[in-house]
Parts: C-alpha cells; sequence; structure tokens
C-alpha cells in the first residue's frame, strides 16, 4: 500500500506541467499550482480524516474557527473541498515567495502561519528570513519543524522530507 503511495505520488510529482526552467513567475492563485494536486494528496494522506476525538479539528485538519458550523459527520469531498478552501487563502500570504508559496503554504497548514511569519512579539522563522535574503538553502529549516511539545517525530519528519522533496523546486 505504502509503494503504491509513493509511487503515485511520483507519478503525479513528475507528469504535472511545470513551469519553464529558470522563472521566478508564481501562480495567481493556489488551483493554478501545477503541484497543488500534489500537495492536497500529501495533506490528505497525513493528516487522515478527523473523527470526534480530534476537536478542534474537521476534515483534513482544519482548526474549526468561531462561528462556523461544521460536522464530523461531512463526506470526504466535502472535507477536500474546505482543505482546498484554507490551502487557497494560506497561499495568498505566502505567493511573494514565488517557487517556494507552495512548500510554505503546506507547513503552514500544519505548523501556522503565524509561525513562519511571526506575530506579535514572535519573530519570523529562520525559514522565511533566509527566503527573504535570498537563501533557498532551506532543508534543515524546513525539517526541523518535526517536534511537538518539545520532542522530535520521527514521523513528522518524514512527512516533511516527504513534502520538501516533492513540492521543492530548484
Amino acid at each position: 500500500m505504502k509503494r503504491l503511495f509513493a509511487v503515485a505520488v511520483l507519478a503525479v510529482a513528475f507528469s504535472a506541467s511545470l513551469p519553464a526552467q529558470g522563472t521566478d513567475e508564481t501562480a495567481a492563485s493556489f488551483h493554478d499550482e501545477p503541484k497543488a494536486e500534489l500537495a492536497v494528496e500529501l495533506i490528505k494522506k497525513y493528516e487522515g480524516l478527523h473523527d470526534r476525538s480530534d476537536y478542534p479539528y474537521y476534515g483534513y485538519g482544519h482548526c474549526k474557527l468561531p462561528g462556523e458550523e461544521l460536522s464530523y459527520d461531512m463526506t470526504e469531498a466535502e472535507a477536500e473541498e474546505l482543505l482546498r478552501k484554507d490551502l487557497a487563502e494560506r497561499y495568498k500570504l505566502f505567493r511573494k515567495y514565488k517557487k517556494d508559496a507552495l512548500l510554505l503554504t503546506v507547513l503552514s497548514y500544519n505548523v501556522g502561519h503565524g509561525t513562519l511569519l511571526g506575530y506579535g512579539k514572535r519573530p519570523k522563522s529562520r525559514l522565511v528570513k533566509k527566503l527573504e535574503a535570498g537563501d533557498r538553502n532551506i532543508y534543515m529549516e524546513y525539517i526541523s519543524y518535526c517536534h511537538y511539545k518539545g520532542r522530535k517525530i520521527r514521523s513528522i519528519e518524514r512527512r516533511r522530507k516527504m513534502e520538501f522533496l516533492l513540492l521543492y523546486e530548484k
């Protein structure tokens, strides 16, 4: 099963239409991003469909916002639609990072956009600072987002490595 998923993911990754080499163009929206489908499938695989025990998370990891009416009885299609909506909103925050916008969008879905961009007294992350300085050698910073309650979690580290492998554009 894992092998089949890996083959399917790689097939999608290499068959997706990619922008011409050497361009710094970024998609106008998440839906225009060549690897958007791959990002959605990665999140669906690693998040799974949440149930009542995962409150306040619904669908594929959507955190319920004040005033939202959501149900754990939503279909997979409804959960995927909610995921796509969330990713589209987050993509707008990271569009200025061009080639790295999708990678940052996917990471922020799991760790929060404030963790990366900073908020209040919290500074910007090292990852974002490096990108803003023009340094795209971000592998170590990216996979460092694999801790939970101060402990390194190997399954999250594997997730970060897979995201980086499939979504990072040279």
